[in-house]
């Protein structure tokens, strides 16, 4: 029988306890072993959540906004750079945060640039992406990313 939130056996789920099945979030120092450790904790949030259609995008769109932070971002000393998982209904949003009040913005290499097409990735993987000013210092980039259509004939 369920009880009156909906869910069988148990007690009901409280607001705080739903927030925090849907947000992973994880603070890292910059180094760049760093990213490789936050796509493996993004793998397992996306498992976890049902989301694993969205593992590579999502893992190439935090690498992307990771690198950046860690080689861009200033954090002051004893800060550390934060991810942030969201699930969102039908997705996810990336978001990383830092100490550094600079915004990234998107540049346009030449094609024989070796660097400089990070967020033009995010932007061609991801629904929307944007950064917003954080409390005290710093900033949040962040990025969103739905499931892909099922069933939907293209032609």
């Amino acid at each position: 029988m369920a009880d009156r939130a909906g869910y069988p056996g148990g007690d009901p789920v409280t607001a705080e306890q739903e927030q925090r099945r849907n947000v992973v979030s994880r603070r890292w120092t910059g180094h760049p072993r760093c990213v490789g450790l936050a796509r493996g904790h993004l793998r397992e949030a996306l498992a976890g959540w049902g989301l694993s259609a969205l593992e590579d995008p999502a893992c190439l769109v935090l690498s992307e906004l990771l690198t950046n932070t860690a080689k861009h971002g200033t954090t002051p000393a004893g800060d550390a750079i934060q991810t942030r998982f969201v699930r969102q209904r039908g997705g996810l949003r990336v978001e990383v945060r830092d100490g550094s009040s600079e915004w990234p913005h998107r540049l346009t290499p030449t094609p024989e640039a070796l660097s400089g097409r990070g967020l033009g990735i995010v932007e061609e993987l991801s629904d929307r992406w944007g950064c917003w000013q954080r409390g005290g210092c710093g900033k949040t980039v962040w990025a969103e990313l739905s499931l892909p259509d099922r069933g939907l004939s293209h032609g």
